[in-house]
């Protein structure tokens, strides 16, 4: 269940929900080149995004013929979403042997591979090369599915597509949840479990209140001490997670998405604010390293400095992983823009990636050069090739590094593929210093 917005640019129909929605939606899709028991195949299971209120296996740009017939068996899952996979409530809680309410989206997605573990081999998956793979709320999806002690064993490895980084996903702890889950109640004039139960699934998807901008989301996974002990974040800097071989990347215009969120910044008033809100005592050296000399500058600044933290901060959360784990991480930033000749300004935007690494650019109907398919052939490789044994590289690729906490880089994947700068040397030592620092607390998301 969720509103179907049909389109949503960036998002064209074929990034979007069509199908028909449903209460009975646990529903996966499987892909396979050879189905036959034995053939011992790697195993891709990607977790759609959506903000854990929208999102679908079935959305087209999903679809997963074109990489299996790489090699692979591709699984799609659905989760329940929005207050029907992540609503948090005292009674529910009470009525719960594990004290815990709101994980019912991921409680899903460790069924499905629960069910896939299970079944695989007959659709020629290995059940001991399962990756778990996801984008956005799939990728947050990901770091809860590593880190909870009930998904031990049931996967390898683990991408993450916007992505990990230092700030992590917001995670509220259960008793907030729960006042959450009360206000939305009372906003329903529903004053029990009972009452919200009686009411019809559309009217649970109207929101009388929705947060604000910069309030995050209303419905999430949140810490329950069962599904989740911690946030995935401080789990993962701990070592208290699943040990298994990680990818994440972020592409170039995953920033972009929270500036559309968020208030615009249209003056210099705006930027000077901004940079006080999220670098406090370092703002200053900030705006020296960003500098807007007028109005027209903000924009170009506001990119630059969004893509360069976003570099820094999934190399330092790599850097503090592989500290605390045997298995190694590798980082990439997706810089190629789908060719839009009408909407150049979109450039890589969030989820731009898919079409590549599922190998469906003809999906879309774009003016596509040789490079983009080239890309495309590229990034499905290093995929099949993780899936297969926890590595990404392999023959005809160029050498995609594992993290090396001395090595402050990344992987590029877009017009060039290879190892890039997180930035330049004086803005790449701003911003390691600034996520090793308490000011980072404000840091945005991406």
């Amino acid at each position: 269940m969720q509103v179907k917005a049909g389109e949503r640019l960036p998002w064209t129909r074929e990034f979007m929900v069509q199908n028909q929605i449903s209460e009975d939606c646990l529903y996966l899709n499987i892909w396979t080149p050879q189905v036959k028991a034995g053939a011992n195949l790697p195993v891709i299971f990607f977790i759609h995004g959506g903000g854990f209120s929208e999102g679908s296996g079935a959305i087209e740009v999903y679809r997963g013929s074109n990489l299996a017939a790489k090699g692979a068996v591709v699984v799609t899952i659905n989760y329940r979403l929005g207050v029907f996979g992540f609503f948090a409530h005292p009674e529910l809680t009470a009525e719960s042997e594990h004290h815990s309410s709101g994980e019912y989206g991921i409680l899903d997605q460790i069924a499905a591979l629960k069910w896939v573990n299970a079944n695989i081999a007959s659709f020629g998956g290995d059940p001991k090369k399962i990756t778990i793979w996801g984008q956005s709320a799939g990728a947050f999806s990901v770091a809860a599915l590593v880190a909870a002690p009930l998904t031990a064993g049931l996967f390898e490895q683990a991408q993450a597509d916007s992505g990990l980084g230092v700030p992590g996903f917001p995670t509220t702890h259960l008793k907030d949840a729960e006042a959450n889950g009360l206000e939305f109640a009372a906003r329903h004039h529903a004053a029990s479990i009972k009452e919200m139960r009686a009411l019809p699934a559309e009217a649970l998807l109207q929101d009388p209140n929705p947060p604000s901008a910069g309030r995050g989301l209303r419905f999430a996974p949140p810490i329950d001490g069962w599904v989740l002990p911690d946030s995935p974040t401080n789990m993962s800097a701990a070592g208290s997670d699943n040990d298994v071989p990680v990818v994440t990347g972020y592409q170039s215009g995953d920033s972009a998405l929270l500036a559309m969120m968020a208030p615009p910044i249209q003056s210099l008033n705006d930027y000077h604010q901004m940079a006080q809100k999220l670098y406090g005592e370092m703002a200053p050296e900030f705006e020296s390293l960003y500098p807007v000399h007028s109005d027209s500058d903000i924009r170009a600044m506001i990119t630059a400095s969004g893509q360069d933290r976003g570099r820094a901060s999934m190399f330092v959360w790599a850097s503090l992983r592989v500290k605390s784990h045997h298995q190694p991480v590798f980082t990439y930033y997706f810089d190629r823009g789908i060719p839009w000749p009408e909407h150049p300004e979109f450039g890589a935007f969030h989820t731009g990636e898919i079409p590549y690494f599922f190998l469906n650019l003809k999906a879309l109907d774009r003016p596509w050069e040789r490079q983009d398919f080239r890309l495309a052939n590229e990034v499905a490789s290093y995929l099949i090739n993780f899936a297969a044994k926890g590595d990404p590289n392999g023959a005809g690729l160029a050498p995609w590094p594992k993290i090396d906490t001395n090595q402050p880089q990344t992987f590029e994947l877009g017009g060039h593929t290879g190892a890039m700068a997180l930035a330049e040397k004086a803005k790449a030592d701003f911003w390691l210093k600034y996520y090793n620092s308490p000011v980072s607390r404000n840091a945005p998301l991406f």
